[in-house]
């Protein structure tokens, strides 16, 4: 649901960027999208859109 916080469970590399999003971290006010498989989300002030296979509540 919008606004909830959710866990990364795996390292993940951003495309574009020498950025990597590490397991554990925590990702607050996520914002649902279009797609159910995606959710909208900002990340160390960078917004990006995370899938929900990498996610746990």
């Amino acid at each position: 649901m919008d606004g909830d916080a959710v866990t990364v469970i795996k390292d993940l590399k951003v495309k574009g960027s020498s950025m990597v999003i590490k397991r554990g971290t925590k990702v607050k006010s996520i914002k649902l999208t279009d797609n159910v498989e995606e959710v909208d989300c900002r990340i160390d002030g960078t917004s990006m859109v995370l899938k929900t296979c990498f996610l746990k509540k």
